[in-house]
């Protein structure tokens, strides 16, 4: 077990669009061998206006038992994938205020040479999916990571059509549908074997 790549899936979600692709991802993750965690963000919006949307506090009572990540789960992590759903082209407060935690664990070289993706829903079709990814893909760039995307190295990414990460087009706050479900399969298990293969060459 301890020479299984290791991948922390970690995201925010408000009402279960990309806590669904979350859950994706642990699973094609695990079925290319990894050792998974799967972690979502502190909750920052008011009670109030959790309250004020059925779906948004009937999902906020049902993620209550996944663990709130850390930045424990980076350090431990060979593959890190982020997901986050769209807040005006960019990613949700929530996911970006962890991400602004992780300053002393970059500083001690600690988030480098990791393999890292992104994923991403929206609320319109031309909503930001793209620019989501690459605001994430920004960040990578800081930590010294090796961005893994899963490009068109696959017929389901024909299908759903971004080389950036996986989105999903989550008209009316629907879940994703399962070709995207799938290409979050596919992007963790891609992610995975990449980190694979970079650890037997760094062993070998």
């Amino acid at each position: 077990m301890q020479n299984q790549t290791k991948v922390a899936v970690i995201y925010y979600s408000a009402t279960g669009t990309v806590h669904a692709l979350a859950q994706a991802a642990i699973e094609g993750a695990a079925k290319a061998g990894a050792t998974t965690r799967l972690r979502r963000v502190a909750e920052l919006a008011p009670a109030a206006a959790i309250a004020g949307n059925p779906t948004w506090q009937a999902h906020s009572e049902q993620a209550a038992a996944i663990p709130e990540a850390t930045v424990d789960d980076l350090e431990w992590a060979d593959v890190v994938l982020f997901g986050t759903p769209t807040r005006y082209g960019s990613m949700a407060s929530q996911l970006k205020q962890f991400i602004d935690t992780t300053g002393p664990l970059w500083q001690q070289g600690k988030l480098a040479d990791k393999v890292y993706g992104g994923f991403t829903a929206a609320g319109t079709r031309h909503g930001g999916h793209e620019s989501t990814l690459l605001a994430m893909a920004q960040i990578f760039y800081h930590w010294g990571g090796i961005l893994v995307p899963p490009g068109y190295t696959d017929p389901i990414q024909f299908q759903v059509g971004n080389p950036y990460g996986t989105s999903f087009h989550a008209a009316q706050g629907s879940l994703p549908d399962e070709a995207a479900l799938e290409a979050a399969r596919y992007q963790a298990g891609r992610a995975t074997e990449i980190a694979a293969r970079l650890r037997a060459g760094r062993a070998a």
